[in-house]
């Protein structure tokens, strides 16, 4: 049989099952709310369980695994593009995408699928939610979080980031305490555990690993960073976290 013989007859055949797909506004409506940074309407579009509900579902594969699997893939597809057409920077799209894909192919359930789509589409309506904020910040500020962002496993100072924007270390520090209401210290420390909460959950790599590659001056200077930013330790946010949503 060839394809589009074949073809015909899956026509014939889904024609007379009267199968429909979701529509397709509703799908762009998601879409647009992720890359809006609406997080009311996501956070509750995840706890409806939407994206795994079968009614409406297209059929990708006849394994329910991999037919999510597929699905997956799609959403991180269209999400990206609609953050990247929205504002946020080429690279870190793709590069969230690819991550999470990655993360996803690891999974062996759709329990794992659901909890990991969640997180997906929550990180990127957070990152979009800044990306709009971004764009009523002063240029200086907007290069400084772009920096921290791309060095973040390196050591960052004020002194660096003064240089990379042609200002003032003193005025660079009042700027971005106005604009963002933290310290420059205290942004980049952020940033730092932000990267760490990645690694413990998604990586082997140990805590003096983490440690030295976030470029802190120590393990337990790490350590104590950590607490205070998340209330846990690092130990215990990786026992509690680590790969649960695999």
């Amino acid at each position: 049989m060839n394809l589009r013989t074949e073809w015909f007859q899956e026509e014939l055949q889904k024609s007379e099952e009267s199968l429909s797909h979701r529509p397709l506004e509703e799908e762009y409506y998601f879409y647009q709310a992720v890359s809006s940074g609406d997080m009311d309407f996501v956070e509750r579009n995840c706890r409806e369980n939407t994206f795994t509900n079968p009614e409406g579902m297209g059929i990708l594969s006849t394994n329910p695994l991999t037919n999510l699997k597929y699905h997956f893939v799609v959403t991180v597809a269209m999400i990206t593009r609609r953050c990247v057409e929205a504002g946020m920077e080429l690279e870190q799209a793709f590069r969230l995408s690819d991550f999470y894909i990655l993360k996803m192919d690891a999974c062996t359930s759709i329990d794992a699928i659901s909890k990991l789509h969640t997180q997906m589409v929550l990180d990127y309506t957070r990152k979009m939610i800044l990306v709009k904020k971004h764009n009523f910040l002063p240029k200086p500020i907007i290069l400084c979080m772009d920096y921290i962002y791309s060095n973040i496993n390196r050591r960052i100072t004020v002194d660096k980031l003064a240089e990379h924007t042609g200002l003032s270390p003193s005025y660079l520090s009042r700027l971005f305490k106005k604009e963002l209401n933290v310290s420059v210290s205290e942004y980049i420390c952020e940033m730092k555990i932000e990267k760490a909460q990645h690694l413990l959950r998604y990586s082997d790599y140990s805590l003096v690993e983490i440690a030295n590659y976030l470029a802190f001056s120590s393990q337990s200077h790490f350590i104590q960073t950590f607490k205070k930013l998340t209330g846990v330790t690092p130990k215990k946010y990786r026992d509690h976290y680590y790969r649960t949503s695999w």
